[in-house]
């Protein structure tokens, strides 16, 4: 989810039809609803913002410093009709990302905050979830304890997944997440087959499937992993169930030994 925050409504309301055609939510604030916004919005709500945009509005001087008081480390980046050096440099000491001229692409704006995040995001030796402990440096992924060689889209689908534990996200979002906002050339059904794949590659090595899918809605890598289950062999499948016949009768022979008669 992306804050858009402006004082004029046909600027939130534009951007905001612009993002929802990428696949992603938006929040529209009057400049003047940021800070009570800020103050009341719980820790799961703040947690899935992506990013803030920042338009025009006479206090917005101070919504960096007001914003980084509850998401240290969500990118903000400032959209500015007339840009000027003296105020592009006032908001990177206030503590903003970046600084764009309008008119600006949303598929622009996504690459720039997907830049900012990476380069968040590899200063962290690990992310977990579970079971799960996935890197931002390239490296494969450990799953149930031991490394899992993973292709690199699925790499990226699962690295994304970890990071929104227990939240849906769209065929969309994972699309930009893996292949980039810009790629014209791949058809993000494509996008089902990497998670097929993965999912089926998790399945075996935990014993069960982590990722919750729902139809038009998306995928949820689930936080945790089931408190009951079918016990795993050395490779991770489970063990399937026994099928006993039921016991029709019971005979005792001459020898008296105990004969089961299977119906």
């Amino acid at each position: 989810m992306f804050v858009l925050v402006d004082e004029r409504e046909i600027v939130t309301s534009g951007y905001a039809s612009a993002f929802e055609r990428e696949g992603f939510a938006t929040l529209e604030l009057h400049a003047e609803e940021l800070d009570d916004w800020l103050a009341v919005a719980p820790g799961s709500d703040l947690e899935a913002v992506e990013g803030f945009l920042i338009g025009a509005g006479e206090a917005r001087g101070t919504f960096p410093g007001l914003i980084r008081n509850r998401c240290a480390d969500t990118p903000i980046i400032v959209l500015e009709d007339k840009p000027s050096l003296e105020t592009t440099l006032d908001f990177f000491t206030a503590g903003v990302d970046d600084v764009l001229r309008k008119p600006v692409h949303v598929k622009e704006i996504l690459a720039r905050v997907g830049a900012i995040r990476r380069r968040t995001l590899a200063e962290d030796e690990k992310v977990e979830s579970g079971p799960i402990q996935v890197f931002f440096d390239g490296r494969d992924p450990i799953v149930g304890g031991e490394d899992m060689m993973l292709p690199r889209r699925e790499r990226r689908i699962l690295e994304y997944l970890v990071r929104n534990t227990g939240r849906r996200v769209t065929k969309s979002q994972l699309f930009n997440a893996v292949y980039g906002v810009m790629n014209e050339e791949v058809d993000e059904c494509v996008v089902e087959s990497h998670i097929s794949k993965l999912r089926k590659k998790l399945r075996i090595r935990l014993g069960y499937d982590p990722v919750e899918s729902t139809r038009y809605i998306g995928y949820m890598l689930k936080a945790g992993q089931p408190t009951q289950g079918a016990p795993k062999l050395a490779d991770g499948k489970k063990v399937a169930p026994v099928a006993w016949a039921p016991i029709k009768e019971m005979k005792t022979s001459s020898n008296k030994k105990l004969e089961l008669v299977n119906s």
